[in-house]
């Protein structure tokens, strides 16, 4: 059987994309995809675009994706503008954002408080309410798919990463699918799951952006997925001493273990820390920043090794009914077999310093990120670590194959050969 073409009512078919834009630059790459910052030659507009080989694509997740963009129009998600394809490849025309992610941002900041924190959740808060009343729910939500749409102090927070993202028709959920550290008890245990495995997350997160190190933290797998699964957390002293009650109440209502009894976003959008002033605005930036580059270096919370993978391994593991008491200090997050396929390739960072979304010129070093940069954790299979770490290297074979892909993929943009 030949593959089977995505139907699409929009989708413009094209023998050469470079009739219509003009490639500016390679943003980022995955084991799937390439994303190359463009202009397009009739408005001038820039974009990112994301370029995918139909060899390579398994046409139903593509599908998906397709089919949750093309519904989102909201002020605080990376949206899809437009979609094309040539015979042997299909182009995701995505809005380009060049603020950078959540993190980068943080650590730049030079004073941060809880109440910035606050900012950046009732946003995400905002566009994932969205996304539940048009019945789609993100399932990936982490640190990494939160980026800032431009490099101004007040820019706003964009969701992105719509690669999991699930049109909910009956109102629950089966597929097991996520990253662990943020993924909801109820989706390691195989149970079916709602809409509230979102909030869950963006509890995770709240988490996160107020003490610098995740709310659960293990170095053995098995133990990590039981303590996820007992919702098994705690606020840390010194770190949380400065950190009001309200946020923790907060985090306490998102990161409720019975999905049942946890907040919606609805909810969350209504709670103090968020709508009104409980917040506090005393500075933490020394002592979240130390943190976040202690547990969240580059090398480690860019990893994507996916939930369906983690209930494998805990199956081969055998859960063990007995578990160690929590540390008493944050240590390093879990380390993984299974990591995405991208790290391979390198993290998809900005290598072409050069316009951002008005035009003008990005200051060298400054990420630029679009939606859905590599092809989502669900399309990559699993590898080595990444060959920047020391006793990792890729053997003569797996460059060779990578190389190969790349050079395929790239191969529609270089000037034919008279």
């Amino acid at each position: 059987m030949g593959r089977k073409e995505i139907i699409c009512s929009w989708k413009k078919s094209i023998s050469n994309i470079k009739d219509v834009f003009d490639f500016l630059g390679k943003m980022g790459s995955g084991s799937f995809s390439v994303v190359y910052m463009v202009r397009e030659k009739n408005t001038r507009n820039l974009y990112a675009l994301k370029c995918l080989k139909k060899k390579h694509l398994a046409h139903s997740n593509l599908e998906n994706e397709i089919n949750v963009l093309r519904r989102i129009k909201h002020e605080n998600v990376v949206g899809l503008e437009d979609f094309y394809e040539s015979r042997t490849h299909y182009y995701l025309v995505m809005q380009l954002v060049s603020g950078g992610e959540l993190f980068d941002r943080i650590l730049d900041k030079g004073v941060y408080t809880e109440r910035d924190a606050s900012k950046v959740i009732k946003q995400v808060l905002q566009a994932v309410s969205y996304l539940h009343e048009n019945s789609i729910v993100h399932r990936d939500l982490k640190p990494e798919n939160l980026l800032y749409y431009n490099t101004d102090e007040n820019a706003k927070i964009m969701v992105s990463d719509f690669g999991l993202s699930k049109m909910l028709e009956h109102g629950t959920m089966s597929t097991a699918c996520g990253t662990p550290g943020y993924v909801a008890p109820e989706v390691l245990a195989q149970k079916p799951y709602s809409k509230a495995v979102d909030c869950w997350s963006i509890g995770v997160i709240t988490y996160i952006l107020l003490c610098g190190y995740p709310p659960f933290f293990e170095q053995n797998e098995t133990r990590l997925f039981s303590k996820i699964m007992r919702a098994e957390y705690a606020f840390h002293s010194p770190f949380w001493d400065n950190i009001s009650e309200s946020a923790k109440d907060f985090i306490r209502n998102m990161m409720e273990k019975n999905p049942t009894k946890r907040f919606l976003t609805e909810q969350a959008l209504r709670h103090p820390w968020i709508a009104g002033n409980a917040a506090k605005d005393i500075d933490i930036y020394q002592s979240v920043c130390e943190q976040i580059e202690k547990n969240f270096a580059k090398s480690k919370w860019k990893q994507a090794f996916n939930a369906a993978t983690a209930i494998h391994q805990m199956k081969k593991l055998q859960l063990s009914q007995s578990e160690p008491s929590a540390l008493s200090m944050p240590q390093i997050i879990v380390q993984s077999s299974s990591q995405n396929y991208l790290q391979a390739l390198g993290p998809c960072r900005n290598e072409f310093d050069a316009l951002d979304p008005n035009g003008n010129p990005v200051q060298a070093g400054r990420i630029l990120s679009c939606s859905n940069a590599d092809a989502g954790t669900s399309l990559c299979p699993p590898l080595r670590p990444s060959h920047s770490e020391p006793g990792n290297a890729l053997t003569a074979d797996e460059t060779s194959d990578i190389s190969k892909f790349h050079s395929e993929v790239d191969a529609p943009f270089r000037p034919s050969k008279r």
